[in-house]
């Protein structure tokens, strides 16, 4: 390789990537670490020395310009290089102290990890936790989460992956809302009924319609994103909802809506990156974990 041909500053391209996916100077200055103005600097140099320009401000903040675009998939190649590169170092270190980053849908976040992680924190005092309560995939590839705990297995050839078990889920609703609607006995009893929505897509109701029922968009006229505000408006009589067989059939506020109704069947899987397979730390957490939601 020719170094000599190399005419920018990586840390500058470093402060593109950044700003890039965040959209905006002062969110990508907050994802760094550093003021805005060293930030901006730091691009201006960089589209200096490059002799392009990468930006224009939009009507909703900074937008890459054709330029830009074409040039963000080489830094982005860059950024995933230096990721492996901290990947293999942190995955050398015989050190068991230092933070783990868990990643979880909210129901296990809110209901399944807190007494784990109170007893690994008990028997482990040296590990720092941070637990990412969110429904959408965290890239463990580019280290946004150590571990993590899904509702589905991963396809990724670079991660290492282990079934925790099977998954049942089932369609609830309150005593209350069930005798609004007639104490139905029967998928087709449900036509007229209020479901709560995930979101706007298909899935939920192809899922539930799979068990008998026959639902449409109108079905669903409540969304949320939030499975923790889902299941507030099942408890609150605002429709009916889906949930995990253990927090259904745990909460005195509802019952299921057809009990002889066949689940929604998913898996539990616990993953994490192949190249940390040699960390100590990340090992001895997974391996807690793993232990612990299968007891």
């Amino acid at each position: 390789m020719d170094w000599r041909s190399v005419g920018f500053d990586w840390n500058r391209a470093r402060a593109f990537l950044i700003t890039a996916q965040e959209g905006s100077l002062s969110a990508a200055a907050r994802a760094l670490g550093m003021t805005q103005p060293t930030l901006g600097r730091q691009v201006s140099a960089l589209e200096v020395e490059l002799g392009v320009a990468l930006f224009e401000r939009g009507g909703r903040g900074l937008e890459l310009t054709p330029s830009g675009l074409e040039l963000v998939e080489h830094v982005r190649a860059m950024g995933d290089a230096a990721s492996r590169l901290s990947l293999t170092a942190s995955g050398q270190s015989n050190s068991i102290e230092g933070t783990i980053c868990i990643t979880a849908t909210e129901i296990s976040a809110a209901y399944a990890l807190p007494p784990i992680v109170e007893k690994l924190r008990r028997m482990e005092p040296g590990i720092e936790v941070e637990l990412i309560a969110s429904n959408s995939t965290r890239d463990l590839k580019r280290r946004e989460a150590d571990i993590a705990v899904r509702a589905f297995r991963p396809t990724q050839p670079d991660l290492i992956a282990k079934k925790l078990s099977d998954m049942n889920a089932y369609v609830y609703a309150t005593p209350g809302y069930l005798n609004q609607l007639g104490n139905p006995t029967s998928p087709a009893d449900f036509d007229a009924a209020d479901f709560i929505g995930f979101d706007r897509t298909d899935r939920l109701i192809d899922a539930i319609n799979g068990l008998g029922f026959n639902l449409t968009a109108r079905n669903f006229p409540i969304i949320t994103e939030s499975h923790l505000v889902h299941w507030e408006l099942v408890k609150h009589g605002a429709g009916v909802g889906v949930m995990p067989e253990e927090l259904g059939d745990s909460e005195p506020l509802v019952e299921r809506a057809l009990p002889d109704l066949d689940p929604l069947t998913g898996e539990i899987w616990l993953v994490a990156h192949r190249e940390l397979k040699t960390s100590r730390r990340v090992r001895r957490v997974f391996d807690f974990l793993a232990s612990e939601l299968t007891a």
